[in-house]
């Protein structure tokens, strides 16, 4: 509710509701509106302060001030006028952006419904187009049906090949077992597989069709001297196909199941065809030597890259069971055997077969082996090469029984050459041909341990082969099974009696030698030669001076032909037969005074010994008879003359078995203080007896 009006501080006048007030001045009409609440002196449309405080500034409270009511009624209609242009301006760009908005909004409802008719007419269009496709999809999906029936009987009859490859397969294997005869290549062609799978074989039609077309028929390409042209064909077809068939066959193969590797399917195709080409040849070539062991040879080359470089399994068959098939075996032995027979003859006749090619180096010639020697068992390991990697253990012992004839007829030509130089055991060739026996008797038992051939051992135990093996009885079946015997154990013995029987005859010749130089000192004055106080210093007899340079001599030269094994046993051998003869020839032939005993012993121990100290640290140890013979002959009177009784009595006490035992020491233990071993009493009584410096005498 409205009281009054108020202009300033100074109430006008009473209202009861919204009042114009109108102040006239000098023409001008000055409007107020308020509209006050009589309760709170506020209304809706309450002045706000700075209103009423221009008003109390510019008129005042005095009704005189209302003359610049005019003044201040111009200011504020102008101030309201430009209010009033501002405001229309707004008024009328107000409506123009809302109209743009409008409009704006109008064509999105416009385009949304274009949009919304467009897709209702793809959707109908989409309908329309799988209605009509439905037909293709239900003629793809009856395609499909049949290429499944069709895969199902191509699968059917391939187990129908199957059922009658191995139907044919077991009756030859029956055969096989009637006649006990390796099987032969074309059955062999049947050591039947699993076929291959079906994008393998696409893959192999067209490289069949190419095979077939270069290398069947009257082509160039098809030649019997070039069995490498389609082998390697062959192998490069693997190699280019590898990386397809790992990258976009294989997944092929894992989404169907199939168990298989497409490399090794593919490798297995191929080799499919080089095989039928190898087996339509091999019997073509029986005839010529020289074009059968080149095919020989590329089979096995083909065969090592087929296994090494493509990484075919060793369980599947290769490319040599072509080689199996017994015409084709039987013709590969007898050119192996013919042709080593050739060169055997070749190396024996050849100028420097009976020299070392290593004799100028001291560090590769420790056997000192002869180069027909190492020619021959180097051509034993390139024929072992050629047969190892067979499949039939049958077939590999076959070889085998091979090469224990080429080195049984190499051991008896050595012989022959062993008997013509006889007559020189000493020369360079006897001396080669010792070293040669040496080197194969080496070579075997090293081959003896090898795994290669103690598998080929057990094979041959287990096959019972008696044309290798001979007839064995149960203990020596035995040993071969239990790998304690060796296959080269014939070979062995036949050639450790050749090499014992040309050392012993070296020795022989030797000693000869030694026994003639030695003469004039066996026949020394050894019983009148001075004592050994009566020499100002002691040296060698001069009788004994040819026979130290002949042994000097003749183990230089030993040393130098013979490889070091056989060195080791021949001056051992010599110590031991010297030992004998200068026990025998020397001292029990002479009588000895105390100073021919000195000078047997200084000859013996100062110069005897130290020529074998050069090979040995104690050389005396080879010399047993000498050295305690010297013992004997060079001990005091005294104790020669108590050993002497106590021996002397050990022989009556024999004699009398019931003669109580005394308390001297026994022979025996008396001599063991003494250093005497080998010596028996009895040979100690007879060495006693020989001393001519007995008192009385």
């Amino acid at each position: 509710r409205v009281d009054c009006v108020v202009v300033g501080n100074v109430p006008c006048f009473p209202v009861t509701g919204p009042t114009l007030l109108t102040v006239t001045t000098r023409g001008c009409v000055l409007t107020v509106t308020a509209v006050f609440d009589s309760e709170t002196g506020l209304g809706d449309g309450a002045l706000p302060d700075y209103v009423v405080d221009l008003i109390e500034k510019e008129i005042g409270v005095d009704l005189k001030s209302l003359k610049k009511v005019s003044s201040l009624l111009e200011k504020l209609t102008a101030e309201n006028k430009l209010l009033e242009e501002q405001v229309l301006t707004v008024s009328s760009s107000v409506p123009l952006r809302v109209s743009a908005a409008l409009s704006a909004a109008e064509e999105s409802r416009v385009s949304l419904e274009g949009l919304l008719q467009r897709e209702r007419v793809l959707s109908n269009t989409l309908i329309q187009h799988l209605q009509g496709a439905q037909p293709w999809a239900d003629s793809l999906g009856r395609t499909l049906e049949q290429l499944d029936n069709t895969e199902k009987h191509m699968k059917y009859l391939q187990c129908l090949s199957r059922i009658e490859e191995l139907s044919f397969f077991n009756l030859f294997h029956s055969d096989d077992l009637i006649s006990e005869k390796p099987p032969s290549v074309s059955r062999v062609g049947l050591p039947p597989t699993t076929p291959l799978s079906l994008p393998v074989q696409i893959m192999l039609l067209p490289l069949s069709k190419r095979f077939r077309y270069h290398f069947t028929g009257n082509r160039q390409t098809n030649s019997l001297n070039k069995p490498e042209w389609f082998l390697t064909q062959v192998l490069m077809w693997m190699g280019n196909s590898s990386n397809f068939m790992e990258e976009k066959i294989q997944p092929i193969l894992d989404r169907n199941g199939a168990n298989v590797n497409a490399k090794v399917e593919l490798c297995r195709g191929l080799l499919t065809l080089a095989q039928e080409k190898l087996a339509s040849d091999a019997p073509r070539l029986l005839y010529d030597d020289a074009l059968f062991c080149h095919l020989v040879d590329e089979i096995l080359q083909f065969e090592r890259e087929l296994r090494t470089t493509h990484s075919y399994p060793s369980s599947l068959p290769g490319a040599l069971h072509v080689l199996l098939e017994e015409s084709v075996l039987q013709k590969w032995l007898t050119v192996e055997r013919k042709m080593a027979i050739e060169k055997v003859d070749a190396m024996l006749s050849a100028e420097g077969a009976w020299s070392s090619q290593y004799k100028d180096i001291s560090d590769m010639d420790e056997l000192k082996a002869p180069d027909c020697a190492e020619t021959f068992m180097t051509l034993l390991l390139v024929i072992t090469d050629r047969y190892r990697a067979l499949p039939c253990p049958r077939a590999q012992l076959r070889f085998l029984a091979l090469q224990r004839e080429l080195v049984d007829d190499f051991r008896i030509r050595l012989t022959q050459v062993m008997k013509e130089e006889s007559r020189n055991p000493l020369g360079a060739r006897y001396c080669a041909i010792l070293n040669a026996a040496n080197y194969i008797s080496t070579v075997l038992g090293d081959w003896g341990d090898n795994v290669f051939f103690l598998q080929l051992q057990q094979s041959a135990v287990a096959l019972g082969e008696e044309e290798l093996l001979g007839p064995l009885g149960v203990t020596e079946s035995g040993r071969l099974a239990s790998l304690e015997g060796s296959l080269f154990e014939g070979l062995l013995g036949l050639l450790e009696r050749l090499r014992g029987d040309m050392l012993g005859r070296l020795l022989e010749a030797v000693m000869r030698d030694v026994q003639e130089k030695a003469r004039p000192y066996c026949r020394d004055r050894w019983l009148s030669l001075p004592s050994q106080c009566d020499q100002a210093t002691m040296s060698l007899s001069s009788l004994a001076c040819p026979l130290m340079l002949c042994l000097r001599d003749n183990l230089l030269q030993l040393q130098q032909m013979l490889c070091l094994p056989l060195f080791q046993m021949g001056w051992q051998g010599l110590a031991e037969r010297l030992d004998l003869f200068l026990y025998q020839n020397v001292i029990l032939y002479n009588h000895f005074n105390e100073g021919g005993a000195a000078q047997l012993q200084f000859d013996m121990t100062r110069n005897l010994f130290p020529l074998f100290g050069h090979y040995c640290k104690r050389p005396e140890n080879f010399f047993k008879h000498v050295k305690e013979g010297c013992v004997i002959l060079c001990l005091n009177v005294g104790s020669a003359l108590l050993l002497r009784d106590l021996l002397r009595q050990a022989e009556e006490d024999e004699e009398e078995p019931g003669t109580p035992e005394g308390q001297q020491p026994s022979p025996v233990s008396a001599l063991n203080e003494l250093g005497v071993y080998r010596l028996a009493p009895c040979d100690v009584l007879i060495l006693l007896n020989l001393r001519a410096s007995w008192p009385g005498k």
